[in-house]
């Protein structure tokens, strides 16, 4: 599963210009996307009014099943999103984030703005260089990032808004480093110490003594062979 790191995700957010108008925009998609986990749906369905400026930013996010999350934002992200709303304007559609033609941003129109900013992110994040980067990949970022801070696949799960644990799971499975904290946090069973005594046949045998022939004795006594026709003679009597 590709997912990206929190240094890879600095690279790609430090492409947009954040003196026009466009990078602005782009700068605070990315953001959200990222550090909300959401899925591209989720980004481009967030209106204006989703967003609060309280004593700490806050998203509401609509998901599957028109299930309602709301999510802190890092300060840095409501920043991004305060320059954002700062140029935006008026405009004829409720959604936060515009094309530039004014209408709703769409799934395509952010996979366009994520490769266009990946290609150039490469340039000075050679890890990024292997991977195919898409939405979902940010995702799955935020995913592991909440995971190795919490410890909690419980957390992970309503972070992102997953229905059922089991579907968060994938991210365990992703990382095996987790595994290895679970091994070392662990106490192991204390063992009683003990030490191996060897027979004396045992060593005699070993060391080619005499008692090499009681330890390990072989048969000698041969056995008849018995061809397939006797075999099945004898069968047949046993049954009759």
């Amino acid at each position: 599963m590709a997912y990206v790191t929190l240094e890879e995700m600095q690279a790609i957010l430090n492409v947009p210009d954040p003196h026009t108008r466009c990078g602005i925009r782009d700068r605070a998609m990315l953001d959200v996307c990222f550090v909300g986990g959401l899925r591209v749906s989720e980004l481009v369905g967030l209106r204006v009014d989703d967003v609060t400026f309280d004593q700490q930013p806050f998203v509401r996010v609509i998901g599957k099943g028109r299930r309602e999350r709301m999510l802190p934002l890092w300060k840095r992200t409501g920043a991004n999103i305060r320059a954002w709303l700062a140029i935006r304007g008026e405009a004829a559609v409720p959604e936060l984030f515009l094309n530039a033609r004014g209408g709703a941003m769409t799934r395509t129109g952010f996979e366009y703005v994520l490769k266009r900013h990946v290609s150039a992110a490469k340039l000075s994040c050679l890890s990024l260089s292997p991977k195919r980067i898409s939405p979902h990949t940010l995702r799955h970022g935020c995913a592991m990032l909440l995971l190795k801070k919490t410890h909690d696949v419980r957390k992970v799960a309503l972070w992102l808004g997953h229905s059922s644990v089991q579907t968060t799971e994938e991210y365990l499975r992703a990382d095996p480093t987790e595994k290895l904290e679970a091994v070392s946090a662990l106490t192991p069973p204390s063992l009683r110490r003990g030490r191996f005594s060897a027979p004396d046949q045992l060593i005699a045998m070993l060391t080619g003594g005499t008692g090499a022939k009681d330890y390990a004795k072989q048969t000698t006594t041969k056995v008849p062979w018995i061809g397939p026709r006797k075999r099945l003679t004898v069968h047949n009597q046993e049954l009759s």
